[in-house]
C-alpha cells in the first residue's frame, strides 16, 4: 500500500513538472511571436513612410563693397507622396564695426 502511494506521488510530480515545462515553453513561444510581430510592424512603418528626396540645391554668395556677405540657399525636395516643396534660406552677415 505504501509503495503504490509513493509510485502515484512520483507519477504526479513527473506529470506536474512536465506541465510546468510545457507552460514555460508556450510562454517563451508567445514572447517570441509578440516580439517578431512588433519588430515587423516597426520595420513596415519605416518602409511605408519613406524619406524626402532632394531634387535640386543651389547656393549663392555675394559680397558688397562695405564687406557685408549675403548668402542664399535654395532647395527643392519631393516627399514620398509626390508633394514638391521649395525652400529658400537667406543669411546676411555684416563685418564687425571698427572702433
Amino acid at each position: 500500500m505504501v509503495s503504490t502511494v509513493l509510485i502515484r506521488n512520483e507519477r504526479l510530480t513527473k506529470q506536474a513538472s512536465k506541465m510546468k515545462s510545457r507552460e514555460w515553453s508556450n510562454k517563451m513561444k508567445n514572447c517570441k511571436v509578440i516580439f517578431l510581430a512588433a519588430t515587423s510592424a516597426l520595420a513596415l512603418s519605416f518602409l511605408l513612410v519613406g524619406c524626402d528626396r532632394t531634387v535640386s540645391t543651389s547656393e549663392s554668395t555675394s559680397t558688397s563693397s562695405d564687406g557685408t556677405i549675403k548668402s542664399t540657399e535654395k532647395t527643392v525636395t519631393q516627399s514620398s507622396d509626390g508633394t514638391v516643396t521649395k525652400t529658400e534660406e537667406s543669411k546676411k552677415t555684416s563685418p564687425p564695426e571698427r572702433p
